[in-house]
């Protein structure tokens, strides 16, 4: 079986041995079996035991006759194990789950006896006894969750005539049944759900939510019900079925004499507008068909229509439909990002849909949103969307070049994604500029390509001969700067194979390619720029930090291993607070760090900064016992030497309460004394 091999006719072997056992314990494995491969989530063991329990039909749960695991586990012959991690049970092997679907013949209606039992367990006498909002867990009632939220799901699949009935029993006191707060609380529909109101989630609506069409029926023939009350959640039974594409129940509901097809819910999205969002085609139809739905109505925020919904999510034939009604406007926009269904499509990469916006009168294929000024080419280049930018670069009224509000061309919006087919097709039209700068930062498409390691895009750019592979931005930074910092080796390769590179170019703050990578310890970019002649390992910044120095203090131990090899200065203190690498590196713990440096006859390890303080000062104050350990195995190391301000290491671990530095301070101070 472990292998592989013959395991149909193993499962086959094993179901013989279960109906050998006997009729009561054949009778149990079976159900076990029944239970754990129908069910829509694993079972606990407990809800196992309990379910296993029900007899369908019976108004009490009777504990004793609940069965116990290991009887579960035993009359299934090892079909069955229990994950004891998680507390579930499961099949043995997922290979037992697709054996036992081929076998339709070893359960007599599965999902309808399991929703019947829930059922059951929902209107049995302890259950319906259970406040709403009950003062203590549901420990004695295992099964209850799973029967108050999957219920419907089984009953919908195969449906009794007996489930029927038991749905209905329960739905004539749904409005203060726990089911309909332990139900509501999983589906989680809305953040506009008033959990202050679930008496108005009626049976009506339930049964519009799994969409089973004889309830609701009966249900609709009751006095007194309204099939246009809003729910908890501000939805009618409409909303629900067309939100979920229940067809039978939303044909069933515009049946009636006194629905209201177009009442929309709490955020004012109607029947159609959630069935066009969720390209639900068959209730799109019978709305659309219906006297009283405005087809067009946008919902109050962010102001989407049914189209603009059906547009994004990508649902073409939803689409198609809507198009052809007279009454709705193609290019209409909502009031938050001002977007049109073209541009939602496009940003989504809905290829079918985009053709059939474009086809249409009035729609405006290069519109700029006035909230960020993106036309559907940027917001389909920004998001690599091939297709469709080849769709909208066919078209003589679409800009490939135009600028939003932040300067962003569309092949900038590609080349910082990475997306070398956009770029590629962008870069092939003569109207682009390939080197064209944002306005915000004046960063061009190679820089962002740089920045994030996209070396196709790079790569692209650098094959055109109007590209400056070395432009400098806002900040100084150029395309190898941002690439360096970031630790992209390839692109690093790509750019300094190029003559018109400077790899020890400085920005404004003289931070150089090597240094902002020495700093975030990209040592594959560092040693490749220290392979250069050109560069200058050892020169600052305007603070005088070195690469060094900003390695050291980010505790890059292997850069600063590259740094040290290359015969840079490894005590030089920076020129506005006269620190050294070595009292960075002890500031902030980096023992691996010191070791290096202080392997060195050139560190000295008592160096003062312009506060006088010490690397052991640094170290004591931060608690980090292990370089305290590491400074004073020196014996060229002041361990009570004072600051400008009085402090010495000790007196600044005992006022950071670092009790085994103050120990190990404590002991190298004695010692001295008495060797003195």
């Amino acid at each position: 079986m472990t292998n592989g091999l013959g395991l149909g006719d193993a499962y086959s072997a094993t179901l013989e041995r279960i109906k050998a056992q006997g009729v009561e314990i054949s009778r149990l494995g079976f159900a076990v079996l029944m239970w754990i491969s129908h069910t829509e989530r694993p079972l606990q063991v407990d809800e196992l035991c309990h379910a296993l329990a029900v007899e369908i039909g019976s108004t009490d749960i009777d504990t004793d006759d609940v069965p116990s695991i290991r009887t579960l586990l035993g009359s299934c012959q090892g079909l069955v194990v229990m994950d004891k991690e998680a507390s579930t049970v499961r099949l043995v092997h997922f290979t037992l789950q697709e054996y036992l679907r081929s076998r339709p013949d070893l359960f007599n209606k599965a999902h309808s006896t399991i929703a019947e039992t829930c059922l059951t367990y929902l209107n049995s006498r302890p259950v319906k006894d259970l406040s709403i909002n009950p003062s203590h867990d549901l420990q004695n009632t295992p099964f209850l969750k799973y029967s108050s939220v999957y219920w419907g799901t089984h009953a919908k699949r195969e449906l009794s005539e007996r489930a029927v009935s038991l749905a209905l029993e329960l739905f004539g006191q749904y409005d203060n049944h726990i089911s309909t707060k332990l139900f509501l609380n999983q589906v989680r529909v809305s953040g506009l759900t008033d959990f202050r109101a679930l008496s108005l989630f009626t049976g009506l609506h339930c049964a519009s939510y799994f969409g089973i069409v004889k309830v609701a029926a009966a249900l609709m023939e009751k006095k007194g019900c309204d099939v246009n009350q809003a729910d908890c959640a501000g939805n009618t039974p409409l909303v629900w079925a067309a939100m979920l594409g229940h067809e039978g129940l939303v044909r069933l509901l515009l049946k009636h004499e006194n629905i209201d097809p177009d009442v929309p819910d709490k955020s004012g999205q109607t029947p159609l507008s959630w069935a066009a969002e969720n390209g639900h085609e068959g209730a799109v139809k019978l709305l659309l068909k219906q006297e009283g739905v405005n087809p067009d109505r946008p919902d109050i925020v962010p102001d989407r229509t049914p189209l603009s919904r059906a547009a994004e999510n990508g649902h073409e034939e939803v689409v198609r439909l809507l198009l052809s009604q007279e009454d709705v406007h193609p290019d209409r926009s909502d009031i938050v990002l001002d977007r049109t269904p073209l541009a939602w499509a496009a940003g989504n990469g809905h290829e079918g849909v985009v053709r059939l916006l474009l086809l249409r009168e009035g729609v405006h294929p290069d519109r700029l949103d006035i909230v960020l000024d993106r036309t559907p080419l940027s917001l389909a280049a920004e998001n690599g969307h091939e297709g469709v930018v080849r769709l909208l670069l066919s078209r003589e009224d679409v800009h490939p070049d135009r600028l939003d509000k932040h300067g962003h061309t569309p092949l900038s919006r590609a080349a910082e994604n990475g997306h070398d087919g956009v770029a590629k097709l962008l870069l092939g039209r003569e109207d682009v500029n390939p080197d064209k700068p944002d306005t915000a930062l004046d960063r061009t498409p190679l820089s962002r390509a740089a920045k994030n390691g996209h070396e196709g895009v790079v790569r692209l750019l650098l094959s055109r001969d109007d590209v400056n592979p070395d432009r400098i931005d806002k900040y100084g930074h150029t395309p190898l700067s941002r690439a360096a910092e970031n630790g992209h080796e390839g692109v690093v390769r790509l750019l300094l194979s190029r003559k018109e590179v400077t790899p020890d170019r400085s920005n404004q703050y003289g931070h150089t390619p090597l240094s902002r990578a020495a700093e975030n310890g990209h040592e594959g970019v560092v040693r490749l720029l220290l392979s250069r002649k050109d560069v200058i390992a050892d020169r600052s910044d305007e603070y005088g930090n070195t690469a060094l120095s900003r390695a050291a203090e980010n505790g890059r131990e292997q850069v600063v291993a590259l740094l040290l090899e290359r015969g840079v200065n490894p005590d030089r203190p920076d020129a506005v607070f006269g620190r050294t690498p070595l009292s960075r590196a002890a500031e902030n713990g980096h023992a691996g760090v010191a070791g290096l440096l202080l392997s060195r006859n050139d560190v000295n390890p008592d160096s003062s900064d312009k506060d006088d303080r010490t690397p052991l000062s640094w170290a004591a104050e931060n608690g980090h016992e292990k370089l305290v350990k590491l400074l004073l195995s020196r014996g060229d190391v002041n361990s009570n030497k004072s600051d400008e301000y009085g402090h010495s290491p000790i007196s600044r671990a005992v006022e950071n309460e670092h009790q085994r530095v103050v120990e190990l301070l404590q002991a190298r101070i004695t010692a001295n004394t008495y060797s003195v």
